[in-house]
């Protein structure tokens, strides 16, 4: 799927390569398809972090800000593992805290909470708020700033995606060629929940079925609303002439936890999930054949939550205002519709709030019409792309 998906908007595929001449990039500094893994960078390595993390026994992680930013940022946790792995000591132990922990722990890239505040020599990294929270006691720390690492160029090509930045960006810190290789991205195995086995029982993985998230912090600008995803079920269910599930996954002002029936058209049965945990929804979203969400949190998560031999659905992030491959985790099966203001802040490696650049227009994600959106859909559905 290369044409637009209506008048100025793209569909971007997941698997698509960004060439380093069309997209502003940074060059990386060396050429990482000749580096043979654990070679030293022909760059000087961050010699104090170094020194500094080669005397800690134990690391600490602490994200606590935004989900989307927290579960970005886990590869840079895969760097430091990677780090450790490739040094002749033996690695000390990855411990986790904060909101996120029990999704962080999915990654394997943790071993659980820690029994004790951290004691002795240890490192943190996380999120600025997290980090400065440590900064007394911790003897090395890591921030993940969002706004820091740039889309960085390799081997002829732009890696935008937060993922990529974040480990390439500590990869060049340490010194040392990382074994990774995109996408970057850790995967979030998926459990058997209580949740999950009930929508089963009651038939909502059966046949063709859809999440859609509207679930988002900005809801004035990322809202694609319940009504426009529920048009484009309906929409699939005329063309495909099959029976149709629609989870309809929004957030929950008072943090009650509601599931209800909610009104559709023809052909599509659809449920409300409201303030669902993003634990519980994690195994939800591997249960489902395709997942649509804005730009937020919880459609990364849907990216990244996989059944036990990787699979799961295609997911396509709706984005109006900011860089779509900057804001998706790099794997192959996370797909972006994008606006035309989309693309500028992609192709120039911007972003309207950092940069504080307000478009020409009043740009949203209506732009993006649901008819537009089902056929992108059904191609996926299909098998193009995924």
């Amino acid at each position: 799927m290369t044409a637009p998906a209506t008048t100025g908007v793209r569909f971007c595929p997941g698997g698509e390569a960004f060439d380093e001449g069309v997209v502003h990039a940074t060059p990386l500094g060396y050429d990482r398809q000749l580096l043979a893994v654990g070679r030293p960078l022909p760059l000087p390595p961050s010699a104090e972090l170094v020194d500094r993390l080669a005397e800690c026994g134990e690391v600490l992680v602490s994200f606590e800000g935004k989900l989307g930013d927290s579960l970005l940022a886990l590869s840079a946790v895969r760097a430091m593992r990677d780090w450790f792995a490739a040094r002749s000591q033996a690695s000390p132990p990855f411990h986790v805290e904060g909101p996120y922990a029990p999704l962080i722990t999915r990654s394997g890239l943790v071993t659980g909470p820690p029994a004790t505040p951290p004691r002795g020599r240890y490192a943190v990294i996380g999120d600025p708020e997290s980090v400065a929270r440590h900064q007394a006691e911790a003897y090395a720390s890591v921030v993940c700033d969002p706004a820091a690492p740039p889309c960085w160029a390799a081997d002829g090509h732009a890696l935008p995606d937060m993922p990529a930045r974040y480990y390439l960006a500590i990869e060049r810190r340490l010194g040392v060629r990382l074994p990774a290789d995109p996408p970057f991205a850790p995967v979030l195995s998926a459990t058997p929940s209580r949740l999950a086995q009930q929508l089963q029982a009651a038939g909502w993985f059966n046949g063709v079925t859809l999440a859609a998230i509207t679930a988002t912090s900005w809801p004035e600008r990322k809202d694609y609303t319940a009504q426009r995803f529920t048009d484009v079920a309906v929409r699939l269910a005329d063309v495909s002439r099959t029976q149709v599930r629609l989870l309809l996954i929004e957030g929950s002002a008072d943090g009650c936890v509601r599931i209800a029936a909610a009104q559709a058209g023809r052909g599509v049965s659809a449920l409300h999930l409201d303030g669902v945990p993003a634990d519980e929804l994690a195994d939800v979203f591997p249960h489902c054949d395709l997942v649509m969400g804005n730009d937020t949190g919880l459609t990364h998560l849907a990216a990244l939550a996989r059944t036990a031999d990787g699979g799961g659905p295609a997911v396509i992030g709706l984005y109006a205002r900011h860089a779509h491959s900057k804001w998706r985790t790099g794997l192959p099966h996370h797909h972006a519709v994008a606006t035309p203001f989309s693309e500028r802040m992609h192709q120039g490696d911007l972003c309207p709030v950092r940069d504080r650049i307000a478009p020409a227009t009043d740009v949203g994600l209506d732009a993006i019409t649901p008819a537009a959106l089902a056929r992108v859909c059904a191609d996926l559905l299909a098998g193009a792309d995924r």
